[in-house]
């Protein structure tokens, strides 16, 4: 089985493709400051997944991971909140963006306290 099955890979590849096409359109004042962040924050979310899954057989690998995982997930949360409030988003794209993140999260969370559940 590959990283690429996981249901919180999958969705957070779209999450980061989807931020990504966005943060295209911020000035460009932003381009080594919040665009960059944001993406980076957004594609080491499934970094960290694909990461934790290659070395699924040594638990607190696995865990440790999926833990990196979610805290890149909660800097992009952040980046999200910094575009909403310097007006480069509109509110309703803001909500959906975080419902997204959101969701990947829980799975993320999921995967850290099932680990059994995944192979290990």
């Amino acid at each position: 089985m590959s990283f690429k099955t996981l249901l919180a890979y999958q969705k957070g590849f779209d999450l980061a493709m989807e931020i990504f096409h966005l943060a295209k359109s911020f000035p460009k004042i932003e381009m080594f400051g919040l665009t960059s962040q944001i993406i980076r924050s957004s594609r080491s979310v499934c970094s960290n997944i694909s990461e934790g899954y290659r070395k699924r057989q040594y638990e607190k690998h696995f865990k440790s991971k999926m833990s990196d995982a979610d805290s890149e997930n909660s800097e992009t949360q952040l980046w999200l909140e910094f575009a909403l409030a310097c007006a480069y988003i509109e509110k309703n794209k803001y909500n959906e963006l975080m419902n997204k993140s959101q969701e990947v999260g829980k799975l993320i969370n999921y995967m850290m306290n099932n680990p059994s559940k995944f192979g290990l």
